[in-house]
């Protein structure tokens, strides 16, 4: 992205700094969706029309009586009143309203900035907006799967839901770099090691997804063991190299829990070769992806122990955000050339 007008490239970068917030913020409803079983409130595909919530009682009862008709209700929530259902619909309202939000703020500013400076200089953002238009495609392919058989969402559809929200996260920060003029290290590590690591964490994400759709959080909440053992004593190891593992939830806190341990220990490594190479402008950089991996753990641990309070839950996942974004700094700063 070449803009050789100064003050544009500062809107630019301002406006990719708000889309950066409002994105992150998503994410952070969306996980506090999921997490106090909101998500299969509204039952019908509203591109327009549920843009506005229900103002009337008549409204209200519509969308009550439509959720009446799903397995959640009719299974596991039958007692619900209709005060009980407004909850859980205000935070897939409010969900759904700030992915058109996100649209909006995003498509209408973009196209502003394509007359001022030109199309081909912009055409990396319109990939991003595809890709936002994308997510809510998956978001209701995610919710479809939770509303004729199933009493939650299917755990496959909601890790690809939430890996394509940090992939446009991660897209759009690294655009915002591409409008500042950083002064990038002379001296850099092998370009491989934070595309690993970023990769590493990307994998940790989709665990995280699986944990968070088959509540198997709610499940061994002792660390550092699982319950007496190391391993779930309700799984054995053959299970481990089997494809269908990823239905264990058991398993899948296992998992979970041991990439961050892998995490954790190839951050050490290259947080050894940064400073025994003396790369001194990685210093800063390396030492907060640190603090936030540390976070990352103490709150996953915290999480876990509580038996899945919301409020660490979502710290969790707050904290993930930082995590990525610092990573992907480090990338950026090894990968990009001085122009």
């Amino acid at each position: 992205m070449y803009i050789a007008n100064n003050r544009h490239k500062n809107y630019i970068s301002i406006w990719l700094a708000f889309m950066f917030c409002i994105i992150s913020l998503m994410i952070i409803i969306g996980g506090a969706t999921r997490l106090t079983d909101s998500g299969l409130s509204i039952t019908k595909w509203e591109l327009f029309k549920g843009f506005l919530p229900p103002f009337t009682k008549l409204e209200w009862e519509n969308y009550f009586d439509q959720y009446k008709l799903i397995p959640e209700f009719t299974q596991q929530n039958y007692s619900m009143t209709l005060e009980e259902f407004k909850v859980i619909f205000w935070w897939e309202w409010i969900h759904r309203f700030l992915g058109r939000v996100i649209g909006i703020s995003f498509i209408v500013p973009l196209i502003f900035f394509s007359l001022k400076v030109g199309f081909k200089n912009l055409t990396n953002l319109y990939l991003i907006f595809i890709l936002i238009c994308f997510q809510g495609l998956i978001g209701w392919y995610m919710v479809q799967s939770g509303l004729t058989e199933r009493l939650d969402v299917s755990h496959y559809r909601l890790s690809l839901h939430l890996v394509i929200a940090f992939v446009i996260l991660s897209l759009v920060f690294w655009n915002f770099l591409n409008t500042k003029n950083l002064h990038l290290p002379e001296k850099k590590i092998n370009q491989y090691l934070p595309i690993l690591f970023l990769f590493l964490l990307f994998c940790q994400i989709i665990l995280g997804a699986f944990v968070s759709g088959m509540d198997a959080g709610k499940i061994y909440n002792t660390w550092p063991l699982m319950g007496l053992n190391y391993y779930p004593d309700d799984n054995t190891i053959k299970n481990l190299i089997n494809i269908n593992s990823f239905n264990e939830p058991s398993i899948v806190q296992f998992l979970h829990r041991n990439l961050a341990y892998v995490i954790l220990l190839f951050y050490l490594f290259i947080l050894i070769k940064i400073y025994r190479n003396k790369y001194s402008a990685l210093y800063f950089i390396i030492n907060l992806i640190g603090f936030f991996l540390l976070i990352q753990i103490f709150l996953g641990i915290l999480t876990l122990i509580s038996g899945v309070k919301i409020v660490y839950a979502s710290l969790h996942q707050i904290s993930s955000i930082f995590l990525v974004s610092s990573s992907l700094y480090l990338l950026y700063l090894n990968v990009q050339k001085q122009s």
